[in-house]
């Protein structure tokens, strides 16, 4: 597994009426930990899509729990649990606040695509082999993996709390 922690300071502008960190700015701020996370490893965004990779969101999803307000200052701790699949790679995040109270998670599943047709294309080598340290080898199976029956799925994140 890998873990990569990233401060984020929350400006006024990211704050709605209420004074919350408007839903929107998650999102953002899931990119700057992925940014980060992958500066750390040795892996830069620009120079990926300079070799025509590009890494759309394939799907986001946040939940929130307690509200960030203006000037808190949050660690994005990005999780990579299991290895990339295919051309497929799944982003974990849990946001903290100062006193490590847990505000919000959330996930973002990443797709490599080629820049020139948009279509899928495996997870580029170098990078593969920038994560697989994190990773013991009887880690095949992931969370993109499809269970081999409905009993073997796990329940939705809805149903668990």
């Amino acid at each position: 597994m890998y873990s990569s922690d990233t401060k984020i300071r929350v400006r006024y502008a990211e704050t709605d009426q209420m004074g919350y960190v408007y839903h929107g700015n998650y999102a953002a701020y899931f990119e700057v930990s992925r940014t980060e996370a992958f500066r750390q490893l040795g892996i830069s965004y620009k120079a990926l899509e300079a070799e025509g990779v590009g890494m759309p969101v394939g799907e986001i999803r946040t939940r929130f729990r307690r509200p960030a307000r203006y000037d808190d200052l949050l660690t994005v701790r990005l999780l990579l649990r299991q290895p990339a699949e295919g051309s497929r790679i799944l982003f974990e995040y849990e946001i903290y606040n100062e006193d490590q109270v847990l505000l919000t998670e959330g996930h973002t599943l990443m797709v490599f695509v080629s820049m020139k047709t948009g279509r899928p294309v495996p997870i580029p080598a170098d990078i593969a082999a920038r994560l697989a340290p994190y990773f013991s080898d009887d880690e095949t199976a992931g969370p993109l993996t499809p269970p081999n029956s409905p009993t073997d799925a796990p329940a939705p994140a809805a149903f668990l709390s």
